[in-house]
């Protein structure tokens, strides 16, 4: 069914044995998960397998563009045809396909959009996907969604990987019953050996990893690369390996040393896994995770692996999504390692202890739960499935996670109150980019023009840098071309720019000028994308308060400190005085006027009043509520006018303190202290119906104990007037409360007549001991120790000498009495010999008020 030469494209690779038992799959089945090493020719040789299997176009998922690229060129120069006959690729800006291309590469992210525009995939006769264990957010969706295209239609879909969870997947592509078939292949390894190679200090800091530690993979690289073979190594991120490329240069100057990253241009990226390298020396290619699998380093017989990965995270909180340095799984650490032995022998040397291999995650973290999910949520709900509900999904996404996200969509007018994607929120999907600058590229076409609107959002969308963190003169670096990634840039704009519907004219302001920052629209089309990163100075300083309601500061000489307002592009966590005690610096921003802010951010604008409660400094404000009229954009207030609060803000305004100050806020009386006391210790000892008296409890429960009070407060009682023992007997379960003072009492009779007050342990400690302090001749003739909360619970005793000093201290009298007492009372008697000292003291309490009366 295929011009494909198998047999001649499989030669000497170990993943030929397998292909028997895919055929029979693929055939009989229509689906498959095929697991085999890294190197086994799974790759190469699966696609035109299934190729042969169908009619019609076979359409493979490479989790990379590099990898795309690659995987696609080598099997045309297998097949002996031109990329983009039998073989082509599509990617991101690029797409080399012709009438008689078989078999397509492309990244997950361009099937998915496939998938949104013809859900039956009309013109594909299977699908391959690739690499699935890397659990990309793409692929992970991609899963989901072919599994109920299989349902309309009859696609064959054969999932693969080297290391994942082949039964889930098996399941999730078949059924509980009778799942998708299993294609396994051992392949063919070279021995290993494997070396460990700790460095003598930390790996990473808080600002990521360390310049000590990337010289470490230097040196050890220089020791170890053989000057007749080539050598691998892994480090984290673009910034690391172009820092160990530049070390190793001097370390090792005969070799051919060439970086790998993401960030690279195509033909930069093919000339490290491909072409000539120097005849003397060998290559040394540094890289990031992405030679990690399917994309293949020719001729390495070394890897060095610094045992790092970059995961994405997203704090909510801050509004920031980022990549983080975390340690590597041991499926990844594997997966490297085995690159050095497709040849023939080879060794891997890891920069950690060997204890850290069993330490480490067995495997790579899932992004869609720890990633930002505003883009998986436009696609789950242009699919007709948002959130995900009623999906088959390897790992569901988290629901805080997907309620964000959906509540930015909102926000941004892409779904609608149900989930339900809008008019808006399809076109932002005809967009590949975050929804976010989709919907800023959309909008900013009619501010700005469609090209200044588009050199923006390509601008964010390829993460670039500027060194000042001035987005304007970055813009201005690429436009001129003077940054090595202009031409790079360059296409994407033009291509998104082609995008945006037009009427065929251009938009105005869209012949930008290069350092025109009215005109490049780089803030008002940043804050577009992100109205929530609109930020104002705060005084003289470098503090900037974002309309998030968030801090963050510029770095120390940013040419940005003179700029009141600001957008920021990019902000990450950050400690010490680099984020001036904000906790989060920003690392990319552009100018911004008022008028600008105010039209980005006219969904954040808000006229109300807004209570606050005085901390409780000296004053006339001390633990009031005060009100003001505000106009403001989310947090930043635009302008205020102190007013009177009504009850219901002003109780709002209490609520809001206690959560964040907790309720130490509260002027705690005696009596109110021992009553909350009381009650915790019924309710650990008892349980149910007694109140939890805790201080998240009473915080959820609030409006019930304090409501009267919050009110008293919003009118301007303050809080150091109200006593809260009221409140608390609010929450008392009736009719059990009628044995409050039996189960927990306050005070507690003795012998002598009197009462002696229980000091009832601390709130949170309500396992302790409940205390009497009292004079040891008071309780003559206690024979036993009294035990309260229906027994379960005795009481301790602090037994006190004639001058109320300490003389012992025991929950069981019988004991005390039968034993210690008798050294206590030889030694008291001619220290207080006024006062009795029976030899009986369980018995004789009226001789002792006899004797005291004489």
């Amino acid at each position: 069914m295929t011009d494909l030469d198998l047999r001649a494209i499989g030669e000497g690779l170990p993943f030929a044995e397998a292909l028997d038992a895919l055929r029979r799959a693929v055939t009989t089945r229509g689906v498959a998960v095929v697991q085999a090493p890294p190197g086994s020719g799974k790759t190469t040789l699966a696609p035109p397998l299934v190729a042969d299997c169908v009619e019609g176009r076979v359409v493979v998922t490479g989790p990379r563009r590099v990898t795309v690229r690659a995987a696609a060129r080598r099997l045309a120069h297998l097949t002996g045809t031109e990329l983009g006959d039998l073989v082509g690729h599509t990617v991101r800006g690029e797409r080399r396909v012709g009438p008689r291309t078989r078999l397509e590469f492309v990244t997950p992210g361009v099937l998915v959009r496939r998938l949104l525009a013809d859900p039956e995939l009309t013109g594909t006769a299977a699908v391959v996907l690739d690499e699935v264990h890397e659990r990309a957010l793409d692929t992970d969706l991609l899963l989901g969604m072919l599994a109920e295209v299989r349902q309309l239609r009859e696609l064959p879909v054969v999932a693969m990987s080297a290391t994942l969870d082949a039964p889930g997947i098996a399941t999730l592509l078949g059924d509980d019953d009778d799942p998708a078939p299993l294609v396994d292949s051992e392949g063919a390894p070279h021995p290993l050996e494997v070396l460990w190679e700790p460095a003598p200090g930390p790996r990473t800091d808080a600002r990521g990893v360390t310049r000590d530690f990337l010289e470490h993979v230097a040196r050890v690289t220089a020791q170890e690369h053989d000057l007749d073979h080539h050598t691998l190594v892994f480090v984290p991120g673009a910034r690391e390996v172009d820092r160990v490329v530049e070390l190793l240069a001097r370390l090792v100057p005969g070799a051919e040393v060439l970086p790998l990253h993401g960030r690279l241009s195509p033909r930069e990226q093919d000339l490290a896994i491909g072409g000539s390298p120097s005849p003397t020396g060998g290559r040394i290619v540094v890289s990031t995770d992405l030679a990690e699998s399917s994309l293949t380093v020719p001729g390495v017989r070394l890897v060095v692996d610094a045992a790092l990965s970059r995961e994405p995270r997203r704090d909510a909180a801050r509004d920031m999504s980022g990549l983080v340095t975390v340690q590597a799984s041991r499926a990844s650490m594997t997966q490297r390692a085995g690159r050095a032995a497709r040849l023939g022998p080879g060794r891997a040397v890891r920069l950690v202890e060997e204890s850290a291999w069993s330490r480490a995650p067995e495997h790579v973290t899932p992004q869609i739960t720890t990633a930002d999910l505003t883009e998986t949520a436009l696609t789950l709900a242009a699919w007709g499935s948002p959130r995900g509900e009623g999906m088959a999904l390897l790992s569901p996404p988290p629901a805080a996670g997907i309620a964000a996200a959906e509540t930015a969509l909102r926000g941004l007018g892409l779904v609608d109150d149900d989930g339900r994607i809008t008019d808006d929120g399809l076109a932002a999907t005809r967009i590949p980019a975050d929804p976010r600058l989709a919907r800023a590229l959309l909008d900013g076409a009619d501010l700005v023009g469609a090209t200044a609107a588009a050199e923006v959002v390509a601008t964010l969308a390829d993460d670039l840098r500027s060194d000042d963190g001035d987005l304007d003169r970055l813009l201005a670096d690429l436009r001129s071309g003077r940054s090595r990634d202009a031409s790079r840039w360059r296409r994407e704009a033009d291509r998104l720019a082609r995008l945006v519907p037009t009427d065929g004219d251009e938009r105005p302001g869209s012949g930008a000028r290069a350092g025109d920052r009215h005109v490049s629209g780089a803030g008002l089309v940043t804050a577009l994308a992100h109205p929530g990163r609109i930020a104002r100075r705060v005084g003289d300083g470098p503090t900037y308060l974002l309309a998030s309601g968030t801090r963050a500061a510029l770095p120390s000489g940013s040419p940005m400190r003179h700029h009141e307002w600001l957008v920021v592009a990019d902000v990450a966590r950050a400690d010490g005085r680099v984020a001036a005690g904000t906790g989060a610096v920003i690392r990319l921003a552009a100018a911004l006027t008022r008028d600008e802010a105010e039209t980005a951010g006219s969904g954040l604008r808000v006229r109300e009043v807004r209570a606050d409660l005085g901390a409780g400094e000296a004053g006339a404000a001390k633990g009031r509520v005060t009100a003001r009229e505000v106009d403001a954009l989310g947090a930043i207030e635009l302008s205020s006018t102190p007013v009177r609060p009504d009850p219901e803000t002003g109780a709002d305004a209490v609520r809001r303190a206690l959560a964040t100050r907790g309720l130490d806020l509260l002027t705690w009386s005696p009596t109110a202290v021992t009553l909350r006391r009381r009650l915790a210790a019924l309710h650990h000892h008892l349980g149910d119906p007694w109140p939890d008296v805790s201080d998240e409890a009473l915080a959820a429960r609030l409006d019930e104990w304090l409501g009267p009070e919050l009110q008293r407060v919003a009118t301007g009682t303050p809080f150091a007037r109200l006593d809260l023992t009221d409140p608390l007997r609010r929450l008392l379960p009736w009719p059990e409360a009628t044995r409050l003072d039996e189960l927990a009492p306050e005070r507690l009779p003795v012998p002598s007549g009197s009462t002696a007050a229980i000091t009832w342990p601390p709130h949170d400690e309500p396992s302790a001991a409940p205390v009497l302090a009292v004079k040891l001749q008071e309780c003559f003739g206690l024979a036993e120790t009294p035990r309260l909360v229906d027994g379960r619970v005795p009481v301790l005793f602090h037994l006190l000498s004639p001058a109320r000093r300490p003389l012992a201290v025991t929950d069981d009298l019988a004991s005390f009495w039968s034993g210690p007492y008798a050294q206590v009372r030889a030694e008291m008697r001619g220290r207080y010999p006024k006062h009795p000292w029976p030899e009986d003291p369980w018995t004789a309490p009226a001789t002792a008020r006899t004797k005291r009366r004489t």
